[in-house]
């Protein structure tokens, strides 16, 4: 049954001249799990990251973890978790009894698809083989590591614990350890960074092999220790020789873009952020997780957990820090902010399918988007031009009510 089926129960969303049909089909689902503590707060991160105490409270936040995931349970309807993404913060500071008792606790809740990919983000100053093994020994089959250059300079001009031989060891005790799919976070336009200094390090990931690169841009974000001392950074020309050179290099080494800035061998990119990007549904547990779940009766519902730690820790206070439904109005730009991203996009068919609107709801926005060369002329797809890549957020403007 297709949405446009007059079959399909209608509800409406924020607009009440606007019908959604019902979702037959609910969209994949997937967990991600926010753990908030690292070494030391970089002076370049924006993401709910905390410095951690000498001893963390790992029992009370696995058990808080647990009770956040009751509290969603309710809008699972039944089905299985696609992938597990432990993001932070830094991951591996957990043990790995912790993170055993947690994945146990999961699973007892929401059943795991057979081919489930479970993801745990780690930092080389982090890593230990023995806790590896043990990772690996609990069904955690991907790691992302945080490398973000291979040079002294680089490194300590980020604020980085670790230096250039701990990283490159890192990727080597993955191996040992039987991580043979894991990705290498790379960061380019570094503080007063060369062309050859940021071909340098993408060589130097790709000679370790990893089976995804995530290869991006330093931004300067508010709230940052950079946004409010800005180092010197690379001028434009010099960002897009980088970006071109990068990019022809990760070619011809066999690793596809498919996504902004994620890179990966064939038949090895992220599942978790995939279903990101494809408009799955996701919960998020942990302090500051966010999550997008989708209920039968057409209602798309984002949600987001209390920031704190220690707020998260209370019991006297709640998980939830907010919910909002999308409406009809901010469906499309929703869907398209994420779908877009994609180098290839997504079939045409999903809109429908993830957001209970008719594709008609798009054609004006397409339109103009197409005649300014941003998105391909492909009815079967929605997929950004090289250009509308390039400029995205003037592809998004296009759609907005």
């Amino acid at each position: 049954m297709t949405h446009e089926s007059s079959a399909s129960p209608l509800i409406f969303g924020g607009d009440a001249q606007s019908p959604r049909a019902a979702l037959p089909v609910l969209p994949p689902l997937a967990l991600y799990i926010h753990i908030p503590w690292c070494v030391r707060k970089c002076p370049y991160c924006d993401f709910n990251s905390h410095t951690a105490s000498p001893v963390l409270p790992e029992e009370e936040y696995v058990d808080a973890l647990l009770a956040d995931l009751d509290q969603d349970l309710h809008a699972v309807y039944g089905r299985e978790l696609s992938s597990i993404f432990f993001g932070g913060g830094t991951p591996s500071l957990f043990s790995a009894e912790a993170l055993g008792r947690l994945l146990k606790g999961v699973e007892q809740r929401i059943p795991f698809a057979s081919d489930i990919e479970i993801t745990l983000e780690a930092n080389p100053g982090t890593f230990e083989q023995e806790k590896f093994v043990a990772y690996r020994a609990l069904g955690i089959n991907r790691l992302s590591i945080g490398i973000q250059s291979f040079q002294e300079e680089k490194l300590k001009a980020l604020g980085r614990i670790h230096n250039g031989d701990e990283a490159v060891r890192a990727a080597g005790m993955a191996r040992q350890a039987g991580f043979d799919n894991f990705n290498l976070d790379l960061m380019h336009g570094l503080p007063n960074q060369s062309l050859d200094d940021a071909l340098s390090d993408l060589r130097q990931a790709i000679a370790l092999k990893p089976t995804h690169l995530s290869w991006y841009q330093l931004t300067l974000e508010p709230n940052t220790v950079f946004w409010n001392q800005p180092p010197t950074l690379p001028e434009d020309d010099m960002l897009w020789d980088i970006q071109e050179a990068g990019q022809a290099l990760l070619a011809e080494h066999g690793y596809a873009q498919y996504e902004v800035s994620a890179y990966a061998l064939p038949g090895r990119p992220a599942r978790h952020n995939l279903n990101y990007w494809s408009f799955g549904d996701f919960i998020g547990i942990g302090a500051g997780a966010h999550g997008k779940l989708s209920h039968p009766d057409g209602r798309i519902v984002r949600t987001w957990k209390t920031r704190l730690p220690k707020d998260y820790l209370n019991p006297a206070k709640s998980f939830k820090a907010g919910e909002k439904a999308l409406t009809n109005e901010e469906l499309p730009f929703d869907f398209l902010m994420n779908a877009l991203r994609l180098t290839e996009g997504v079939e045409s068919r999903l809109y429908p399918e993830r957001t209970g609107l008719s594709l008609e709801s798009l054609a004006e926005g397409r339109r103009e988007a197409e005649q300014s060369g941003l998105l391909q002329v492909e009815p079967s797809r929605l997929a950004a031009t090289t250009r509308g890549q390039l400029f995205l957020n003037d592809l998004l403007q296009t759609f907005l009510s």
